[in-house]
């Protein structure tokens, strides 16, 4: 062997282009397969998702590609055969014909029935409102849309439009959504919505250029969505509104879309509609926007949109432009050393990163982090690179738990989470990263029931630890600052020993999301607790109340409690 590689080597050196040649050949045939595999395989994917032409497995449905209703448009991805707006009986695929041949599944009349009794399991989140006709060329439903060809569900396709803020969802084709804030198109005869949801052969999904279309409670967590305005609701006019909001323009066409597109040229965040009267500005101590009227007493309709309402000179609408509040963006690093540590404690997937961004923008000053992490870093935190000790941040992020570790700060705000969205946060986050999501298969998995089993425990001990040896620890709910963040928010910068400007906290409400929100398109459509997980951690949940109400504190919100 020695000697054949002495012979290849004087070979090559005496006909050096020959081997050139032949290192040339090589990395190309390297190439070329590289990019074959790259282009005509599948593409890489987390988990085990897979896309439309996959078959059966433990991934996640194909979605398609959004379209969006204002300023952008995306060419829908198609599974192989499929068709955008054709019937789904031209597929390629047999089944649909062998279904009809078979009449396994009965008559168009019993279709309808299924479906009806479908919608009547519905209507605590929606009601249905009937069978529309939908045109390709001018929508029904004018908002997100998107396509399931596989999986598409009656709930999938609320949740989806209801978490965007949208006021009406629609299914057609029995694989297709559509999201709108209101309908403008003919009735259709309820025969005429029969096709079977492609993932829940009990109820019906529209119809051939038909919409079944629901209306949604909006309980959501999202805001509500008017196009790329977000609607913060019905407001009483202001004492000095020439003050509060001072750019105004007469409208006599008005609609939503005008008063919005002034304000955002004007580069005001605010747009407030009175009428024919479109008024501009900020929120501040004249207009909080915490005091929201019946939106009944702003149901006037608008003179240039009749589906639409414009309020009244007496109520105003209020829609959040896309135009940033630059009030309460800068940050900096402390001008002198902190004298002392104050962390923000949390279990993880408690919010400790959503609540980072909060008190960053309320203090103008950077939070630091017991860790390190890049993605963190890249996104803004600035204070991510700097030793925990350093001083420079208003206060520090930790997950740690132990007399050790929680004796090394001076101060805490403690931030709790209800368990069952925490633990469902932090597996998010370990497969599927800070705005991701685990894969089918690691909730079918054993990855899951290991994780409670694991993570559960410690989301009890964590709190009850730093409520033994925290030094003076302030309790917050990730709940009560959704829900009241204005004063859950003036707290926590309370105990940093800032005094905030209101309106800089103003400002922060209308910035709130920052970068780390995942979004709804992908939940869970099933309940992944076990009646022995939910027994285990029921028993927690009673531990921590128990021990904060031991101090004197208040324990822990109903809805930690499932029903």
């Amino acid at each position: 062997m020695a000697k054949l590689l002495v012979k290849l080597q004087r070979y090559f050196r005496r006909k050096p282009v020959r081997f050139f040649t032949l290192l040339a050949l090589y990395l190309a045939a390297g190439s070329l397969v590289f990019l074959h595999s790259g282009f005509a395989g599948e593409p890489t994917v987390t988990g085990s998702q897979h896309g439309p032409g996959a078959g059966e497995g433990p991934g996640l449905p194909y979605l398609g590609v959004m379209q969006l209703s204002r300023g952008f448009k995306a060419a829908a991805t198609m599974p192989e055969g499929g068709r955008r707006h054709g019937p789904w009986f031209k597929s390629t695929s047999k089944e649909p014909a062998e279904r009809g041949k078979a009449g396994d599944y009965g008559s168009t009349q019993s279709r309808v029935l299924r479906g009806r009794s479908g919608r009547e399991k519905e209507e605590d989140r929606a009601r249905y409102v009937g069978c529309y006709v939908d045109n390709t060329r001018r929508r029904t439903l004018r908002g997100v849309s998107f396509f399931d060809y596989k999986k598409m569900t009656v709930f999938r396709c609320q949740d989806n439009c209801a978490e965007r803020g949208y006021l009406y969802a629609g299914l057609e084709f029995g694989a297709e959504c559509y999201c709108g804030h209101k309908v403008q198109a003919l009735n259709a005869s309820e025969s005429e919505c029969n096709m079977e949801c492609k993932g829940e052969r009990s109820n019906t999904c529209g119809g051939v250029n038909r919409l079944s279309i629901y209306r949604l409670e909006l309980a959501q967590e999202s805001a509500r969505r008017y196009g790329s305005a977000i609607f913060r609701g019905c407001f009483h006019r202001p004492d000095n509104i020439s003050i509060a909001l001072p750019v105004s323009q007469l409208m006599l066409n008005m609609s939503v879309d005008k008063c919005v597109d002034f304000c955002t040229e004007k580069e005001y965040p605010l747009s407030a509609l009175a009428g024919t009267a479109c008024r501009c500005g900020f929120p501040t101590t004249l207009f909080t926007l915490h005091e929201r009227e019946d939106e009944q007493l702003c149901a006037q309709k608008c003179a240039g949109e009749e589906f639409e309402s414009c309020g009244t000179a007496e109520y105003l609408l209020v829609y959040q432009t896309q135009v940033q509040d630059n009030r309460c963006m800068d940050r900096r690093f402390l001008p002198t050393r902190a004298k002392q540590l104050v962390a923000l404690a949390s279990f993880p997937g408690a919010g400790n990163t959503w609540a980072r961004h909060l008190i960053e923008l309320a203090t103008g000053f950077y939070t630091g982090s017991y860790y390190f992490d890049g993605s963190l870093y890249n996104k803004g935190f600035k204070g991510e690179r700097d030793h925990w000790r350093s001083g420079r941040t208003i206060c520090i992020k930790t997950h740690e738990s132990g007399q050790k570790e929680i004796e090394s700060f001076d101060s805490a705000i403690l931030l709790i989470r209800n368990p069952y969205k925490a633990l469902m946060a932090e597996f998010n986050r370990k497969y599927g990263g800070h705005i991701g999501f685990a894969a089918h298969a690691h909730w079918k998995g054993k990855e899951w029931p290991e994780f409670v089993a694991n993570y559960a425990p410690w989301w009890a001990t964590h709190t009850l630890d730093w409520l033994r040896y925290g030094k003076k620890v302030l309790v917050v709910h990730f709940e009560d600052l959704k829900r009241d963040l204005f004063v859950q928010l003036q707290r926590m910068v309370g105990l940093l020993g800032i005094t905030a400007c209101e309106d800089r906290l103003l400002c922060v409400e209308g910035q709130k999301d920052g970068n780390f929100k995942r979004s709804g398109l992908r939940k869970l459509e099933y309940d992944p607790y076990t009646p022995e997980m939910r027994k285990m951690i029921s028993g927690y949940i009673k531990m921590v109340d128990t021990a904060l109400k031991l101090r004197n504190l208040s324990g822990v919100p109903d809805d930690y409690y499932p029903r």
